[in-house]
């Protein structure tokens, strides 16, 4: 059944060699694609194989904001409970759209799911927690930048197992006022005691943001889950 949703539009920094992986990354709140954009471009020149996919978020009335229409993947009713007061509904509106840009590298582009990396930055963060864990692609990897776990008193009961064992790549400052580093900190903890395969790094005085280390990082996270593959040589 096709979906009603309207799709996502979205940034895209196309592969500069032969297209072979794809990174689908989303922004957090306020922000849009194009506010990461540059970083697909900065990152593309290691990994010249990869397309970076950069989906903008629709304007949502914010609950926070007094319901002022802002670029969000889901709802904010507090800024104090945002670990626990989740828009449900709204997450699993999102999760719809995300998975069907996904599709379309899979059917249309032909990349393999375990050629994907999926995640994003705060709100984009929480967003690409929750469409990982739950889809039955099972991806090359997760990246999970300054966010929290979606849904945490039920998303185990909506899991499925394709991505028990995929790597999630989690960056977080201890600085952080917006999403606090504690949140994070939980996150991992929940996770890893549910068996998913989490490497958490910490960087120092970081607020709610990225810095160059991190980048760094992300790269070489990258470069062990999408190599570049290397060309078939033909038999003599």
């Amino acid at each position: 059944m096709a979906s009603t949703l309207a799709k996502l539009t979205t940034v895209v920094h196309d592969a500069a060699a032969k297209h072979t992986a794809t990174v689908i990354f989303m922004h957090g709140f306020g922000d849009s694609g194009a506010g990461w954009a540059p970083v697909g471009e900065q990152l593309s020149e290691y990994v010249p194989h990869v397309k970076f996919i950069f989906p903008n978020a629709p304007a949502l009335p914010i609950t926070a904001n007094g319901g002022m229409l802002s670029p969000a993947w889901y709802d904010i009713k507090s800024l104090s409970t945002i670990q626990h007061e989740q828009d449900e509904q709204g997450l699993l509106r999102s999760r719809q759209q995300v998975m069907e840009l996904i599709r379309e590298e899979v059917d249309r582009n032909h990349i393999p799911a375990n050629r994907i990396v999926l995640g994003g930055f705060s709100q984009g963060c929480v967003l690409g927690l929750l469409t990982a864990l739950t889809s039955e692609y099972r991806f090359a990897g997760v990246t999970a930048l300054s966010g929290y776990l979606p849904l945490h008193t039920k998303i185990m009961t909506m899991v499925s197992d394709a991505n028990r064992k995929t790597p999630i790549f989690w960056g977080h400052g201890d600085a952080d006022q917006v999403v606090k580093y504690k949140y994070g900190e939980q996150s991992v903890e929940f996770l890893k005691e549910n068996k998913y395969s989490v490497r958490f790094h910490t960087y120092p005085r970081m607020g709610h943001s990225a810095c160059p280390q991190e980048l760094g990082d992300l790269l070489s996270f990258f470069n062990e889950v999408i190599p570049e593959e290397l060309p078939v040589m033909a038999k003599a």
